[in-house]
């Protein structure tokens, strides 16, 4: 995974260049790239859970043609985790706060958000991981349903992680 922060700073233009030398404007400057890639990253985060999604969607239809229609159900509520994931991180606070927030989001925080918010791309290839996992069950009608469990575990565990972001910003991870 390339790093974001370096190339939303690598792309500023020559004025964005000289406000940030500028005293007290710098800070701005910095949280404002530090923002932009966070949100570059959560974007790249949700094209890959796009991925995750259509092949979660193809399993299923792969299943109800196969005539597996006692695991169609469950794969669909992997598919549906997620769904919810790529909506979350779609509509993700860009971390921001205003003038009166009881928690101010300074350079720190947005670091920290940062790498909280690299771990989805983990937690992505698990689920990767898992689907293949499906993939290679779709003949043993014994060990497809737990896969498919499992898929739907991890699903769920991408959710929860993306629920405690904002920990981030309190110190309570």
């Amino acid at each position: 995974m390339s790093d974001f922060f370096e190339k939303v700073t690598s792309g500023q233009d020559i004025f964005k260049n000289l406000a940030s030398k500028i005293p007290g404007f710098g800070g701005y400057v910095e949280r404002q790239n530090r923002r932009a890639a966070d949100k570059l990253l959560r974007e790249t985060a949700a094209r890959r859970f796009e991925e995750l999604y259509a092949r979660a969607s193809a399993l299923q239809a792969d299943l109800a043609s196969n005539g597996m229609i006692s695991v169609v159900d469950d794969m669909e509520k992997a598919a549906i985790k997620i769904r919810t994931f790529i909506d979350k991180v779609g509509m993700a606070a860009y971390g921001t706060s205003g003038l009166f927030d009881a928690v101010k989001i300074n350079e720190k925080e947005l670091e920290q958000l940062y790498q909280f918010d690299s771990g989805f791309f983990a937690i992505g290839d698990q689920i990767a991981s898992a689907l293949d996992n499906v993939e290679a069950s779709l003949g043993d009608e014994d060990a497809l349903p737990a896969a498919i469990r499992n898929v739907t575990s991890l699903a769920r565990e991408a959710v929860k992680l993306f629920e405690r972001r904002a920990e981030v910003f309190t110190g309570s991870q």
